[in-house]
């Protein structure tokens, strides 16, 4: 009996150590520098919100914040980086709107969006911009609709590759305004202007931020946003959304924070408050609109909830397009 007892007191000592140990690690979070995973290549939309947040971050946490780019797998080689990493708050994962496309489009994935990953905050939502050829006759979208009816099989547009969300904007356009217009996938945003500019291609969707010197140069001409309602750096250009008979199209990249699973519920609404706190800082605020992008802050659970919407809205259209990519 006295074994026992003695053992039970052992066992809770421990446990109480252990406990007030980690509480003390998530109340001193963080004490040490804090590795933000981005899944792009350095320069990209992804990229530069992560480096402008982890800033912030940094600021917030009197600690250093540093950007690492795990580039490669349609963003899958680093978010499974963060996936598998300790959920101690010290590696996240910034990462664009893959994270509710890849799941529909891959058979094989390294890791369970869901399970092993958990969402901290939305940052950014980056609405496309819908450009033309200056050869194209149509100013708005009603013009452009009607123009594709009227040249069946005749026009493309450009994405920035197969399955990414350019590509599933054009086919949610074909579906809902009933036209059949081919897609051609490029390699980048780049090309895929140059080559809408040079009028091999009739109109593409790009981020503003790569589509304005276009605009700017007169090379393109802008015909509509893929947010319900205009952007800030694009006030003169009218949502597809305003057009009554699309009044519900709504198609957005966006830019979010993870960490991985079972990071404490402590570290999450801190990282939580640090994210929100630098998204609503003036100067960040006007960097991120120059480029192109809406600050939008959420709480966990908004993010979570979000991801899921935009999860069976991609799943939909990959489905009703029968978008195929090799793996």
């Amino acid at each position: 009996m006295f074994l026992g007892r003695r053992t039970l007191q052992l066992f809770t000592a421990a446990a109480a150590a252990l406990f007030a140990t980690t509480g003390t690690a998530q109340e001193q979070y963080p004490n040490q520098q804090i590795k933000i995973i981005v899944p792009f290549s350095a320069g990209g939309g992804t990229d530069l919100t992560a480096r402008l947040i982890g800033e912030q971050m940094r600021k917030t946490f009197n600690q250093a914040v540093v950007v690492d780019n795990r580039v490669g797998g349609s963003g899958m080689i680093g978010t499974g980086a963060v996936a598998k990493s300790p959920p101690d708050g010290y590696t996240l994962l910034m990462a664009s709107g893959e994270m509710a496309i890849n799941p529909h489009l891959f058979p094989k994935i390294p890791y369970d969006t869901e399970k092993d990953l958990t969402p901290l905050s939305n940052a950014v939502k980056v609405p496309n911009v819908l450009t033309v050829n200056t050869d194209v006759p149509a100013k708005n979208i009603q013009e452009l609709i009607a123009y594709a009816k009227a040249s069946p099989g005749k026009l493309t547009y450009a994405s920035s590759g197969i399955g990414n969300a350019q590509h599933l904007t054009g086919e949610m356009l074909n579906k809902m305004a009933g036209i059949s217009v081919q897609h051609v996938p490029f390699k980048g945003a780049s090309q895929q202007l140059a080559d809408t500019a040079g009028k091999h291609v009739t109109y593409t969707f790009a981020s503003i931020g790569a589509s304005l010197p276009f605009i700017q140069s007169a090379k393109l001409r802008p015909i509509a946003v893929t947010s319900l309602t205009r952007a800030s750096v694009l006030p003169d250009v009218p949502a597809i959304a305003e057009y009554k008979p699309l009044s519900t199209f709504e198609l957005v990249n966006f830019f979010g924070m993870y960490a991985p699973s079972g990071t404490p519920d402590p570290i999450i609404r801190k990282l939580n408050g640090a994210i929100v706190q630098a998204l609503r800082t003036p100067e960040l605020v006007a960097k991120l609109k120059e480029l192109g992008f809406e600050p939008a802050p959420t709480t966990p659970e908004q993010f979570r909830d979000f991801l899921r919407a935009e999860s069976a809205k991609f799943a939909k259209i990959i489905v009703d397009a029968n978008v195929k990519v090799d793996q």
